[in-house]
């Protein structure tokens, strides 16, 4: 089983002092006090150095030298999003811009007037992509683990004032499915990540990046069993001030008894192995995903 556990990396003061440069200093001198914190990371995070090198290496192909250099170039990056996506939340004076593929596409289904499913993955910058989802003119409820430290949630909220978004948490006695089950009844759009799970989860096993690994089942059996569009969205950053999103044209999945679970998540694996060999260092995964233990 994966050692994934739903909490991210990082203290308090850490953010503390991110925040305080991007206030008065702006984007760039955050990004230059991100190269040494990166560099930490990248000797002192063994477990999540040594993963992400065999990605780099194993499965995208790179040499050893490259992979390595790749490692550090992945700290930096998922730091630059963390950064950002705190910049656009906190509507901080910023360079931003924007580019949006398949924005029609989702005010298709918010017109469509039965709700839909937003499925991403860990993959690129997808707080950023949901800060922008407001001009959709919808309620979005985002479905996740509360995994994170509450004293950084809790500072982070004070910051940016809370996601612009309803946060449906992920809980042991499944009230998250009636929450689920209300949201999409009032036709509104259900965001969830559907690449990693915890124990306990039903998983599907698919080929990825060449090697079979483990997909949780959850996220697309509800969408055949509200029978709802689905979407597969997500949010890159392709230069230092420029971000490219995504959005696939939504889908209407069968029955999970007439194999609709098998085709979405074939689909969703498809479409996020394309997306992980176009920006390789924008796959934040840090643990064994191929794992079987």
């Amino acid at each position: 089983m994966p050692s994934w556990q739903g909490k991210s990396k990082g203290n308090k003061l850490g953010y503390r002092i991110f925040i305080g440069v991007l206030r008065y200093g702006g984007v760039q001198p955050a990004y230059f006090l991100l190269r040494f914190v990166a560099f930490y990371y990248c000797l002192f995070s063994y477990r999540s150095s040594r993963s992400i090198f065999q990605y780099f290496h194993r499965k995208i192909g790179y040499g050893r030298f490259r992979a390595l250099i790749s490692v550090y170039r992945n700290y930096y990056v998922f730091g630059q999003t963390l950064l950002d996506k705190v910049v656009v939340m906190a509507e901080l004076p910023n360079p931003f811009t924007f580019e949006f593929d398949g924005e029609p596409h989702l005010h298709d289904i918010v017109s469509g007037g039965k709700g839909g499913i937003l499925l991403s993955a860990h993959l690129g910058n997808w707080e950023v992509a949901g800060h922008l989802f407001s001009r959709l003119q919808t309620r979005i409820n985002i479905v996740m683990f509360d995994g994170e430290h509450q004293r950084i949630k809790s500072y982070l909220e004070g910051i940016t004032g809370g996601r612009n978004v309803n946060v449906i948490v992920l809980k042991d006695d499944l009230s998250h499915i009636y929450a689920i089950h209300d949201a999409l009844s009032k036709q509104e759009l259900v965001c969830m990540h559907a690449d990693r799970f915890l124990e306990g989860n039903k998983t599907m096993e698919m080929n990825f990046l060449g090697e079979p690994a483990r997909f949780p089942i959850g996220p697309f059996l509800l969408a055949c069993t509200f029978r709802v569009p689905v979407s597969l969205v997500f949010a890159f950053k392709e230069t230092t001030n420029h971000y490219h999103l995504y959005a696939t044209e939504p889908t209407v999945y069968q029955s999970a008894r007439q194999g609709g679970v098998e085709k979405a998540i074939q689909d969703f694996v498809q479409v996020m192995e394309e997306k992980v060999r176009k920006y390789p260092l924008q796959w934040f995964n840090y643990y064994d995903f191929w794992s079987k233990d």
